[in-house]
């Protein structure tokens, strides 16, 4: 037995036999993406280590005087911005239990212009206290690339690939 439902411009067809649910809409997410948000242990260190060490611009910590509001957003190229928010914040802010991190959920990547912008930006990443998790080398695919960790694991992977030159 089929159930069809429409709410609004949605409609919610079940198919009660099976229990699958699916939604169809002529609404879609619109391919872009704005904030990258990463949750850290130690708000004022990680800023440090984005700011101060990578150079990355910033306003400083923001959010201060609310309870659990701290956060600190870096400008990227076309209007995209990285944040920093605490674990603990992110997890209360969405509900859910405070969990360990996997490193190898997801990597940010950084593509560059050259072979020596990916070793100029390894180091500045060292310097900065980046552990260092694999030195750059060339790829199977073609390209140039390595990968370090930031002072709360997260990966990221300095990318040289000659299909996706950076305009600057």
């Amino acid at each position: 037995m089929n159930t069809r439902i429409w709410v609004g411009s949605l409609f919610l067809a079940t198919t009660l036999s099976n229990s699958d649910v699916y939604l169809k809409s002529d609404i879609k997410m619109k391919p872009r993406i704005n904030v990258i948000t990463i949750s850290v242990d130690d708000l004022e260190k990680s800023y440090e280590f984005y700011h101060n060490g990578l150079g990355l611009a910033s306003k400083g910590i923001v959010g201060k005087e609310f309870e659990h509001g701290a956060i600190a957003f870096f400008d990227l190229q076309n209007g995209m911005q990285l944040a920093l928010y605490p674990r603990k914040s992110l997890a209360l802010d969405v509900g859910i239990a405070k969990s360990a991190l996997s490193p190898t959920e997801f990597s940010i990547g950084h593509n560059v212009r050259s072979k020596a912008e990916v070793d100029s930006v390894m180091e500045l990443a060292k310097k900065a206290g980046a552990k260092i998790k694999e030195s750059a080398r060339d790829r199977f695919w073609g390209g140039y690339s390595g990968y370090f960790q930031d002072p709360d694991g997260h990966l990221w992977e300095v990318v040289w690939n000659p299909q996706m030159i950076p305009a600057d």
